[in-house]
């Protein structure tokens, strides 16, 4: 055993060919309960690439966490190559109130990589760029649309990147999204480092959806095989995954009440009805037409909506 193969996480040794679950202290609340990161280590009996998986950076996107915990079951020590570190819950303080930020509102996807003396968000940011990211090569994060919004599973990464694109490829979400990185964002913190990284969707907020979950699960274990960390789970793809470097939101030409006609992954025509925005009794009626050739990869799911809503996300195609 050399040392490189030791993973320490928080001051804890994980020799290899073992599992490890670890609690790392964040913050306390004002009841000075003290919340903790919940990280889950499995470290493989041969030296390899170094994956994490993370979920709940928003602490309403929630299909992340089923998706690791099922990953999770199927990963064993003495089959993995590598080491795989999941953090299923970042924002833990968003997560126990079902909200998408922190007590501050802040966004913690908005606060990387963080400062050990700044806001909550920054020292969580901190915290997990240390512990977590600085121990790897390679990330998956794992996300779900916003609130009132359900999102196609779809990938999002710097397809520019070889290594990055062989990633996105082999996860095989049916639509792969070139994408540039947001400021303060996870994936942009890591892009800095020169760290590979996967930014996942599928599904909506506070709401398990099984198809989003599966293809997620799937994906993951499919990249770990591309990465020569796991066996192949076996599953070929049905097809290729969408190349798409550009999308647009079709916005609410008036407020209104809001009927869809369209769904997840169905192709569109420039111009098309996607449905109709009316007064409550009907007496008049805006049909919402498509703004090019594209594939519906999310929409708001509220009916109720406000001139200038971003109602239908199309991937241009």
């Amino acid at each position: 055993m050399t040392n490189d193969q030791i993973i320490e996480i928080a001051g804890v040794s994980i020799p290899p060919g073992s599992r490890k679950r670890l609690e790392i202290p964040v913050a306390g609340l004002p009841t000075q309960t003290m919340l903790s990161l919940p990280v889950a280590v499995v470290n493989g009996t041969r030296p390899g690439p170094r994956l994490w998986l993370s979920a709940a950076i928003h602490g309403d996107e929630i299909n992340g966490v089923e998706i690791i915990r099922q990953v999770l079951k199927q990963v064993k020590p003495n089959k993995l190559t590598g080491t795989l570190i999941a953090v299923p819950i970042v924002n833990v303080f968003g997560f126990i109130e079902q909200s998408r930020y922190l007590p501050d509102r802040r966004d913690l996807n908005r606060c990387f990589p963080g400062s050990p003396r700044g806001s909550l968000a920054a020292r969580l940011a901190h915290l997990f760029m240390t512990e977590i990211v600085s121990q790897c090569t390679h990330g998956i994060d794992l996300h779900t649309a916003s609130d009132h919004r359900i999102n196609l599973p779809q990938i999002r990464a710097n397809l520019k990147d070889a290594n990055t694109k062989r990633c996105a490829e082999a996860f095989g979400a049916p639509v792969m999204i070139h994408a540039t990185t947001r400021d303060g964002s996870l994936r942009e913190a890591a892009t800095q480092r020169g760290i590979p990284i996967l930014l996942y969707e599928g599904g909506e907020a506070l709401r398990f959806g099984p198809e989003a979950i599966e293809v997620g699960v799937q994906g993951i274990l499919r990249v770990m095989a591309c990465l020569g960390m796991h066996p192949s789970p076996g599953n070929e793809l049905p097809e290729p995954p969408l190349l798409v470097e550009k999308t647009q939101w079709v916005r609410a030409s008036r407020s209104g009440i809001l009927r869809l006609r369209v769904k997840l992954g169905q192709q569109v025509e420039k111009k098309q009805s996607l449905g109709a925005i009316a007064d409550p009794v009907g007496e008049t009626t805006s049909e919402v037409h498509a703004s090019c050739n594209g594939l519906v990869i999310g929409y708001m799911q509220n009916p109720l909506v406000n001139q200038g809503d971003a109602i239908v996300h199309l991937a241009v195609v």
